[in-house]
Parts: structure tokens; sequence; C-alpha cells
């Protein structure tokens, strides 16, 4: 009998699932600020990009209901600097101690968005390697 998948690994297979769904749609670049990979696209593609998102990343919060998130999500919110209207946090499973998240920025011209992907770690010692792991599976 297979046991459940370590932090390490739900995070890898999550990423390479979205970097993998992305494969040849985005140029990814890397977010110093927020330690995130970061694309942009036209509002055009929103439908397809969000329901990419949506099969990977299974809570969305928005600034409607991200006061009653859980600690974690209001630290990733805090980190982002807030959810305006009609941007959305998503992740990939905030029961765990480590997970993946997406931040969803539509822009004030109502042309582009950009979305942002990173992880979130309660083991400070273990972030620098799931960083890096993030970053490969989008091969930055």
């Amino acid at each position: 009998m297979q046991g459940e998948l370590t932090e390490a690994e739900a995070i890898e297979g999550k990423a390479r699932g979205l970097a993998t769904a992305f494969r040849g749609i985005f140029e990814w670049q890397w977010d110093g600020r927020f330690k995130t990979v970061l694309a942009e696209f036209p509002i055009d593609r929103k439908a397809e990009v969000l329901g990419v998102l949506e099969e990977h990343l299974v809570c969305k919060w928005d600034s409607s209901n991200v006061e009653e998130a859980p600690d974690a999500v209001r630290e990733i919110v805090g980190m982002l600097g807030g959810l305006m209207s009609g941007q959305l946090l998503l992740l990939s499973d905030p029961e765990r101690s480590a997970f993946l998240f997406c931040a969803w920025w539509p822009w004030g011209n109502g042309q582009k968005i950009s979305i942002r992907i990173g992880l979130f770690s309660e083991a400070s010692e273990e972030k620098e390697a799931l960083v890096g792991m993030l970053k490969g599976q989008f091969d930055l």
C-alpha cells in the first residue's frame, strides 16, 4: 500500500501539472519581489487560463471572502499587498503545511491579466529547495 505524498511531492506534482498545461502558451519570468513565476496574457484568454488554473488549484479566494480564509491564506494575501476587487488567489491544498498558490491580477487598463504562481511553506528550511523546484518546472 502506498502512503500519502510528502509535501514536496505534492507541490512538485501540482507545479509540473501547471507547467505542462501552460507549456508553449506563456513565456514565464521570475518575479523576485514575490518569489513567484510570472506570466501575463491578453484578457481574451481569461476563460481558458482560469479553466486550467481551476483544474489544478482547488480553492479560490477573492476580496469578498478572504477575511474568512485560513491564516496561511491571509498571510499570502498580506505578502501580496491585499486582494482588490477582481483579483483572485487560487490554492492547491491549504490543508497541507506547504502548497502552491496563484495570484490572479487583472490590469487596470482592462487589456491584460498577470498570474503569479508561488508556494507557501510553514517550514522555512524547505522553502528554498521548493522554490528551486518551482523555478525548474517552469524552466527558469
